[in-house]
């Protein structure tokens, strides 16, 4: 059986009020850094992975940097975990995204699954890279632990795929900072045993509050 523990970076500029991530260089928050390291701590005190496999962003390689110190894992980069393409709506924020196409804002919320973002990716794009990524760990990594940390739009695409429901359902999954989702595979056997779990976030996300 594969172990994977899927999660997510930590809290950057742009989640709230919210805007086009994507291939934006950010860097985790004071918050963010804080969030990786109580989910370090939570996946250093669950589990003993062997490997932690990271999108190539910044934010995602200090969580996993944070991950692999209390863990004593080294990471490594994997660029099928690379966030989704937004292209022109790069960094931009939801009014602005609205404003430029009213129709194209209105699909990506209502059909997900039959967008294209101008001079970027699909879903459908994102889902075969996140896919090349899932079966490589599961041929390398037979009877392991594997972490990957990934993004908001990667990590639904994953658990999409592992649950076997199509990518219309893409905004029925949450995925917040710093979450936890745990998948066993056994062959062709797949047991999501948990999602989005975030509990032992909650003393950074009162202090964020103060």
């Amino acid at each position: 059986m594969t172990k994977i523990i899927l999660t997510r970076h930590g809290h950057v500029e742009g989640i709230n009020p919210e805007r086009f991530r994507g291939r934006e260089p950010l860097q985790l928050t004071q918050r963010g850094t804080a969030e990786a390291t109580a989910l370090a701590q939570r996946i250093a005190a669950a589990w003993r992975p062997t490997h932690i496999y990271t999108s190539p962003m910044s934010r995602c390689i200090a969580t996993a940097t944070a991950i692999a110190r209390a863990t004593g894992v080294a990471a490594k980069t994997c660029e099928d975990l690379n966030d989704i393409d937004y292209g022109s709506w790069q960094f931009k924020t939801l009014a602005d995204a609205k404003a430029q196409d009213p129709m194209l804002f209105a699909a990506w919320f209502a059909s997900p699954h039959l967008v294209r973002f101008p001079n970027g990716e699909s879903l459908q794009d994102l889902v075969a890279r996140t896919a090349n990524a899932l079966r490589m760990v599961l041929a390398r990594h037979p009877d392991e632990t594997i972490v990957l940390v990934g993004h908001d739009s990667v990590n639904r695409a994953l658990l999409l795929e592992l649950l076997d429901q199509p990518l219309s359902a893409y905004w029925r999954v949450a995925q917040d900072p710093c979450c936890i989702n745990e998948i066993d595979v056994t062959g062709s056997s797949v047991c999501v045993r948990r999602i989005n779990e975030t509990q032992y976030l909650e003393a950074v996300t009162e202090h964020g509050r103060q």
